[in-house]
């Protein structure tokens, strides 16, 4: 029953109990006569209205006014009491975000915790372990103190780690951190920029050094019985709101990408630990990804032999210097190894390299699946159009990080299957190409020969 059914009876009640105290021969519920079928007498019952006493009006109009007042002022106090409770509440969600409980967690109760504990809660917090994250926090601390922000760096750094691991949007970490939404982009603008150009060139290298290129052809030789690779080569589509895509309208349908979505096209390489080497972010959705290869820098410094590996293995007669492998959406070069057929209809010695090479193709698809388990923004991201590449950057130093580090690995972002179609070779290719195809069929009757004997 509601209030205005209680207030109703209450008033009724009064009325009642008033007039029958008063005029007990009156009947205030009907102004009809009523007979006696027993007695056979016969009573006239008056209206409470047209009674000839004013003293029922009055103490009828009177209780029902105090019973609305009582009413009224019980709604008023739990009106009152609920608004004071959502404050408190509220109150109690923010400071468990303010700048003093970020401080006592990291203080005083972090260290309270068992490493493994303590390392276990940072992740659900920030993605990454207390350790990887105070390196962070040391290496972005002199950029941040020079740009004169007005909250602490760790806990501006903490903030941006949470968006990027949880992907929340600005608005909702703004009530979180009881900020204004605009200030919270700023930060996240700040952060993921020195993540992206300050710690790129210290994080994301390629292997050039003797030591590291070795390192890396072998960990890939004891995983595909392939000599001499050095890194595997794929494209992602990180999904864009549409949103985001407003501000653009003239060039929207770039964006939509083979899947269905509104993406932007990113290119990684990564080594046999899962760890990229290379990454460009330079292409809408709508871009193959072959053509987003040959606008990379990569590209360039590959085809120009700005990058010289000093490392070359003899393969039947053939001077096999480090090369990267990828899928049939890539050109064959000979810097670069792509499957003889995207459906197994090659010879046997042919099937079975690109049975290889696909095997060491997948580390990249793992490290992609890494990157976007851990930093979950990737998976639909919502920062503004011009700062998605920083952004995307940035997740990839941070992965980087956490793959150095040897932090767990999160349960991987399944990525969509490859349906592109296959790279044709241009004109300013053709020698590479050529010297490519020999390459790849010399490694293929050498893999076979060597895997047969067995």
């Amino acid at each position: 029953m509601d209030e205005s059914h209680e207030t109703f009876m209450l008033m009724l009640s009064n009325l009642l109990h008033l007039h029958n105290s008063l005029d007990p021969t009156t009947s205030l519920l009907s102004s009809t006569t009523t007979s006696s079928a027993a007695s056979g007498s016969s009573t006239s019952s008056t209206s409470l209205l047209s009674s000839s006493s004013a003293a029922p009006l009055i103490f009828f109009t009177l209780s029902s006014l105090l019973s609305f007042l009582s009413t009224s002022k019980k709604n008023l106090l739990k009106s009152s009491s609920n608004n004071n409770n959502n404050k408190k509440a509220a109150a109690a969600d923010s400071s468990a975000y303010s700048v003093s409980a970020f401080r006592a967690l990291t203080t005083e109760h972090i260290w309270s915790l068992e490493t493994p504990l303590r390392d276990a809660h940072w992740r659900s917090l920030y993605g990454l372990s207390h350790p990887v994250f105070t390196t962070v926090v040391e290496k972005l601390k002199p950029y941040i103190t020079a740009s004169q922000l007005s909250l602490p760096s760790d806990y501006a750094v903490a903030m941006v780690l949470s968006r990027l691991c949880h992907g929340f949007s600005a608005k909702t970490l703004a009530s979180r951190y009881s900020l204004e939404p605009y200030l919270v982009s700023k930060i996240t603008n700040m952060i993921t920029r020195l993540l992206a150009t300050k710690l790129y060139p210290e994080f994301i290298k390629i292997p050039i050094s003797r030591r590291r290129l070795i390192e890396t052809t072998q960990g890939f030789e004891e995983l595909t019985s392939l000599p001499n690779i050095c890194g595997a080569i794929d494209g992602s589509h990180i999904k864009v709101s549409n949103a985001q895509l407003k501000r653009i309208p003239a060039h929207q349908n770039e964006y939509r990408c083979k899947y269905g979505y509104n993406s932007v096209l990113l290119q990684v390489v990564a080594d046999h630990r899962k760890i990229f080497w290379d990454v460009c972010v330079k292409a809408s959705g709508g871009t193959e990804d072959f053509a987003h290869f040959r606008d990379s820098l990569l590209y360039n410094r590959l085809i120009s032999s700005d990058i010289v590996w000093d490392k070359a293995v003899n393969v039947r007669g053939h001077h096999v210097r480090p090369y990267i492998v990828g899928d049939w959406c890539y050109p064959l070069l000979s810097f670069l190894m792509t499957p003889f057929s995207p459906n197994g209809a090659g010879a046997p010695a042919q099937n079975l390299f690109d049975g290889m090479l696909m095997k060491g193709r997948n580390v990249v698809v793992e490290a992609i699946g890494l990157l976007k388990g851990r930093w979950r923004i990737l998976q639909d991201l919502n920062v503004g159009i011009n700062h998605a590449p920083q952004t995307i950057v940035a997740c990839c130093v941070l992965h980087n990080l956490c793959q150095i580090a040897r932090e767990p690995e999160p349960e991987p972002w399944k990525e969509p299957d490859e349906n592109g179609s296959p790279a044709r070779v241009l004109e300013t290719e053709k020698q590479f190409y050529y010297f490519g195809e020999s390459l790849r069929q010399a490694l293929a009757d050498d893999l076979h020969q060597r895997l047969s004997s067995r």
